[in-house]
């Protein structure tokens, strides 16, 4: 297995002229292999960059990231961690793939979420590549909620779910028409390509814990924090 997580902290302002904003990152953040900090678990990343306006006299000791923010939007760091993922993935598949006694291609898939149970995934879609030469689908999903469709084009079914709870299993029963169908057929099937959302979950960890004005600003201007996962590559092979 190889997993990747590539991340950034990027800030939104939508005043025009804001006083210098503090952002306290998690205390136990340590850049490389060989810093260790406090007593906690850490929360490690192999490197990170930082835009050039940003302040970083506090960061080696406190954490503590200093900016003058513009209207506007603002890369403020970008962080990398490989293979060494200290969270667990956040979807396992398992599948099964035979000839059924009618002579069709079928593909039984069940889907397991291992987020936390008050956490959810979102927009998620599940593409199967399939032999070039199916014809027909026909289908068994485990919600109404849930669609599956057989796309030519890609030579793909792809199956997608709006929503799943932290916790739960999801099935599907896929049963493919292939004139021809042969052994050698059913090694087109797979690797599997998932994408998905992951609202107010990070993989590596890193957290925000506060964000302050060094000055006090007119209007009390609402500060909010909002974390957001996203697939890039997330690849299973069958």
């Amino acid at each position: 297995m190889k997993a990747d997580i590539q991340g950034e902290i990027r800030l939104k302002s939508y005043f025009p002229n804001c006083s210098e904003m503090r952002i306290g990152l998690t205390e136990e953040f340590c850049v490389g292999k060989a810093e260790l900090r406090g007593y906690g678990t850490a929360v490690r990343v192999d490197e990170c960059a930082f835009h050039s306006s940003v302040k970083l006299d506090e960061f080696e000791s406190c954490r503590i990231l200093k900016v003058n923010p513009t209207q506007g939007e603002l890369l403020v760091m970008q962080y990398q961690l490989s293979d060494d993922i200290p969270s667990a993935l956040p979807f396992h598949l398992f599948p099964t793939v035979q000839r059924d006694p009618a002579g069709r291609l079928a593909v039984y898939l069940k889907l397991r979420c291992d987020l936390s149970p008050k956490s959810q995934a979102l927009n998620v879609r599940v593409e199967l590549p399939v032999p070039k030469g199916v014809v027909s689908l026909s289908q068994e999903l485990s919600s109404p909620e849930q669609t599956a469709e057989l796309q030519p084009n890609t030579k793909s079914v792809c199956w997608v779910i709006p929503r799943v709870q932290g916790g739960s299993q999801l099935s599907a029963l896929f049963k493919l028409e292939v004139p021809g169908l042969s052994s050698s057929s059913l090694l087109e099937v797979g690797p599997v390509n998932m994408a998905f959302e992951l609202p107010m979950h990070t993989c590596s960890g890193l957290q925000i814990r506060f964000l302050r004005f060094t000055a006090p600003q007119a209007g009390l201007p609402h500060r909010w924090v909002r974390y957001v996962t996203h697939s890039d590559s997330y690849v299973i092979r069958l």
